[in-house]
């Protein structure tokens, strides 16, 4: 099971920055950004051989499961 940060939003992010740097943009002045979006993976296959079992809650909420 993982909660984190999506890479796609955080590349997004990073592309922004370099985006502005490319244009000339004080370092100083730029903000501190933190990705706002965040995704719930699941590994069906990895949870089994450990002999763990998700409510079907959370299997409903995840993002991704992985079988």
């Amino acid at each position: 099971m993982s909660y984190g940060t999506d890479v796609n939003d955080a590349q997004r992010l990073t592309g922004v920055y370099v985006g502005r740097i490319l244009q000339g943009a004080n370092l100083a002045d730029l903000p501190v950004q933190q990705a706002v979006r965040v995704e719930l993976v699941l590994n069906m296959k990895t949870a089994k051989t450990l002999g763990i079992t998700f409510p079907l809650s959370l299997l409903g909420r995840a993002d991704e499961v992985i079988e």
